[in-house]
């Protein structure tokens, strides 16, 4: 017999993440936080990447450039972020830098949003958590081998 989409692990991985993506939204509106979940990916991944031209980060969140862009343009017009020109493999690239207000913002919504994913996490045994991390990881890994992204 053959198995339906929504009977897959990739089905339920996917509700999973939909799941978590409203989950995310709603926590930001609730604590008002300033920016939205996908800012705040791209905030946090700045501050663990240093010298990311729109490119490197579209590749690292998955977001193609133009989407990339806007959230960038938004970002920069809020004084999170900031450009600079720089050369890159010999070819002129805006590097992307967190501003000082920006780190700020980014530690201060952590401080605020933290109590609400530990409270789900707390629900569940950390070695399965563990478990759960390395599963995805492997199966990330496989899925990126077979997949042509074009960023």
């Amino acid at each position: 017999m053959q198995e339906h989409f929504t009977d897959t692990i990739f089905y339920q991985i996917e509700l999973t993440a939909k799941y978590c993506k409203l989950l995310g939204a709603q926590v930001f509106e609730q604590l008002k936080v300033g920016f939205t979940v996908e800012e705040y990916t791209i905030l946090d991944t700045l501050l663990a990447k240093q010298e990311l031209c729109q490119r490197d980060l579209a590749k690292l969140i998955l977001k193609d450039r133009a989407n990339t862009g806007k959230l960038l343009d938004g970002l920069e017009k809020k004084g999170l972020i900031r450009r600079r020109l720089a050369i890159k493999n010999n070819r002129p690239v805006k590097l992307i830098e967190i501003t000082k207000s920006g780190i700020k913002e980014v530690n201060e919504a952590e401080k605020r949003i933290r109590p609400h994913y530990m409270s789900i996490k707390e629900q569940i045994d950390n070695s399965d958590i563990a478990r759960v991390g390395e599963l995805l990881e492997e199966l990330r890994k496989v899925l990126k081998e077979s997949l042509t992204i074009q960023i």
